[in-house]
């Protein structure tokens, strides 16, 4: 079996094209059910982010496996096959764990560094244990990633500074604005993950906001955040209420799932003050049109990505130096992983022979029953000393060859011999 992730990401395809491939939360559980009941996929976690939607999977054929994949991400999506032909992104075996670990340690977000892709990570095995379609290979493969996520951050300056999506986000609205923020108000919607940490990082900026509005569709969730935080600023306004709000607020952000846009451009026609809009959904949130109005600035996760790299020059090192620890696990987690499946069919390999002695000794009982026991358990040794000598060789064999290609053919050429 063979080990792949296919996918698209914001390092290969366009934001117009991820905003099509985006799978909404509700959906990743029938993603993974659907993964599943394909003939080459005998695992799978589905990792479905803002700028990231793969599969990562356990399968027979390569090139079948693949087919079942795209015709899978075909459904969740409603795109056709032709459609992901120039933005796929694949790899397999070696270059999975690497592509992994990479995306774990955040070498490859928007924010190098940025730390919600791990709870991004940890959820996606979570929900594919729960629909029992990640078995203990990609269980551990993950886990494994996840480590070195946790490693990377702690053992170099990748996460100096802007640490998080959400603080990009903030820290771009700053930028732009400045002392404008001063005094002003300031709406939030959404009260998700993204959503909470743009809220806790305007609120204990450098700026003094008059006001900070939470709108949610979810009412109850957006007042959980507020009790939480206890801060006077914050107020919570039914997503309905939002154009109440906007006719004051001098910086907006929409961080919502959505699958068309949520927020249209009537609600903003009334501003008569300058207004910045950071739209974060992806698919947008926000209509493309309210950008044409005259007092309305409207960025997205575009803009954050250019500014961010703008941004990197100080960091180059860390990167390097996170980049020089991915490899060194992968290789450690390649070595286990090669220790592990030769482990596995030597193990088989010697139980066979142990119970093909256990069987002639007892298919034999009635010629040996005038020796002892002594004597007995001399020819019990001296069978097991045979079978041993003509197992050591192949035992050697496989297991110099783990984790290659000759290794592959070599235990399924034991398993079909012995018939194991």
């Amino acid at each position: 079996m063979t080990l792949i992730s296919v996918g698209v990401d914001h390092e290969h395809a366009s934001l117009e094209f991820l905003e099509r491939t985006t799978v909404l939360e509700r959906e990743w559980s029938k993603v993974l059910r659907s993964l599943v009941s394909h003939r080459n996929i005998h695992e799978a976690v589905f990792v479905s982010t803002c700028l990231r939607t793969e599969v990562v999977a356990v399968v027979d054929r390569f090139h079948g496996a693949i087919e079942e994949i795209t015709t899978t991400l075909c459904e969740a999506t409603g795109l056709v096959a032709s459609d992901f032909e120039d933005h796929l992104t694949i790899h397999f075996d070696r270059g999975v764990a690497t592509h992994l670990f990479s995306v774990a340690a955040g070498l490859k977000s928007v924010v190098p560094g940025e730390f919600e892709i791990l709870g991004q990570l940890r959820r996606a095995l979570d929900l594919a244990s729960d629909e029992q379609t990640a078995g203990a290979e990609l269980t551990e493969l993950f886990r494994r990633a996840i480590t070195t996520g946790r490693r990377v951050r702690a053992e170099t300056g990748i996460a100096r500074g802007t640490t998080s999506f959400a603080q990009a986000a903030v820290s771009m609205a700053l930028e732009e604005l400045g002392d404008q923020l001063d005094g002003a108000d300031v709406v939030v919607v959404g009260a998700g993950q993204l959503a909470t940490g743009i809220v806790k990082s305007l609120l204990s900026g450098p700026r003094q906001l008059t006001r900070l509005t939470l709108s949610n569709r979810t009412i109850t969730k957006a007042e959980e955040l507020r009790d939480t935080l206890h801060d006077d600023r914050l107020t919570i306004a039914p997503l309905e209420e939002l154009v109440d709000y906007t006719s004051s607020a001098r910086l907006i952000f929409v961080a919502v799932e959505v699958a068309t846009p949520l927020i249209a451009r009537a609600q903003f026609e009334h501003c008569t003050q300058p207004l910045l809009i950071v739209d974060l959904g992806l698919p947008r949130a926000v209509d493309g049109d309210v950008a044409g109005l005259a007092n309305v600035r409207k960025v997205d996760i575009s803009d954050l990505r250019t500014r961010v790299e703008l941004a990197l020059d100080d960091r180059h090192g860390a990167v390097e130096a996170a980049r020089q620890i991915v490899l060194d696990d992968v290789e450690k987690f390649l070595d286990d992983q090669r220790e592990r499946g030769a482990a596995a069919i030597v193990s088989e390999l010697r139980e066979y022979f142990d119970e093909v002695v256990a069987s002639e000794m007892k298919r034999r009982e009635r010629e040996l029953a005038d020796l002892s026991e002594e004597q007995r358990e001399v020819v019990r040794s001296l069978l097991r000393s045979v079978v041993a000598k003509i197992a050591h060789r192949p035992t050697v064999a496989l297991k110099d060859a783990a984790g290659m290609d000759q290794g592959i053919r070599l235990t399924e050429a034991t398993r079909n011999l012995f018939d194991l």
